[in-house]
């Protein structure tokens, strides 16, 4: 059984990396959308390209494999934490709905079908990235 110490560690970890996530979510997509003028599509499909690359690269890098030995807060505040606060498969549905209900039903299965194929790209290329930095020697 944890102890509450480490329970409330671990909540600390996620609940701070949750908000950075988020803030990280919104600011790009106050630079995409606002600044750069581009859709608020191109903003959700970011973030959650970037998301899954970040969460598969540090999952590979921290796991029993790893060559980053961090524990379950830190863990905790990149993948449950940040990675959850950036990502937003709530709002990729949203999108999705509002092109289906505006009538435009192929830009809404090449958004959705887009987005999920980058994303898992995404987290591919994370894992081999990841993987290939494990195998490098370790500095002595």
């Amino acid at each position: 059984m944890m102890d509450r110490q480490m329970a409330m560690r671990l909540y600390l970890a996620v609940g701070c990396g949750a908000a950075i996530g988020s803030l990280a979510r919104f600011l790009s997509s106050y630079v995409i959308v606002s600044l750069l003028g581009m859709n608020a599509l191109w903003s959700t499909a970011f973030v959650n390209v970037v998301g899954s690359w970040v969460i598969m690269a540090f999952a590979t890098l921290t796991g029993p494999d790893g060559r980053l030995m961090v524990g379950p807060a830190s863990r905790n505040f990149v993948m449950a934490g940040l990675c959850g606060g950036l990502t937003t498969f709530s709002a990729m549905s949203l999108d999705t709905f509002i092109l289906l209900f505006d009538g435009d039903w192929p830009l809404a299965a090449t958004y959705l079908i887009s987005v999920v194929g980058l994303s898992l790209a995404a987290a591919w290329l994370g894992y081999l990235m990841a993987s290939r930095l494990n195998r490098l020697p370790a500095d002595r």
